[in-house]
């Protein structure tokens, strides 16, 4: 599920280059070359949010992969668990019916009920281990989630702002850049922040 900027930010360099083009010098052309230069940085920034947003999420699918398959080992586990309690309980019936006609029952069938329990706890042993491994890999894929959603919105601000910069360009109205530039910061705080977490 790789992010990308939905924005065709390649047509809108173009449009802000033959804007400076139709400027010629002066001032136009030097807020042209602002607004150009802000948003080929927001662009380039974006592009690597987009791209680790994509990774990010990517890792996450594998983690909730791999917590699944250790589900699924942890639940023939404690199928094999309660077999094993089964076969005991047996053992423990027909030592019961040996004792109820007032016969001495075999040993054996002490020692399979013995024998089985044991197995029943290095069985449930295995079986909490996988449920532990598993409940890491979830938690480990929540976190690359929430590291994720920061750089998909950090993505869709940079969208945004290069839009608001191409407009700013187009129209040459100072205000629309300054909120171009108001939400690429708040695109790059995102970025920084998907970092740290």
């Amino acid at each position: 599920m790789p992010e990308g900027p939905e924005i065709e930010t390649e047509k809108l360099h173009e449009a802000i280059h033959e804007e400076m083009h139709h400027a010629g010098a002066g001032d136009g052309a030097s807020f042209l070359k602002k607004v150009a230069l802000t948003t080929a940085i927001l662009a380039a920034i974006a592009a690597v949010s987009a791209l680790q947003a994509g990774g990010t999420v990517n890792e996450a699918l594998a983690l909730k992969t791999d917590a699944t398959r250790l589900q699924s080992e942890a639940s023939d586990q404690w199928s094999f668990y309660q077999a094993k309690g089964l076969k005991a309980a047996v053992a423990e019936a027909c030592e019961t019916s040996w004792k109820a006609t007032g016969a001495v029952p075999p040993p054996i069938y002490a020692e399979k009920k013995k024998r089985y329990e044991d197995e029943q706890k290095e069985i449930q042993d295995k079986a909490r281990e996988r449920e532990k491994e598993r409940d890491l890999k979830i938690e480990e894929a929540e976190v690359l989630l929430h590291r994720h959603h920061a750089f998909a919105n950090a993505v869709a601000f940079f969208q945004v702002s290069i839009a608001l910069g191409a407009m700013a360009a187009l129209t040459r109205v100072k205000p629309i850049w300054f909120g171009s530039m108001v939400l690429g910061l708040a695109g790059i705080v995102l970025f920084v922040i998907g970092f740290m977490r």
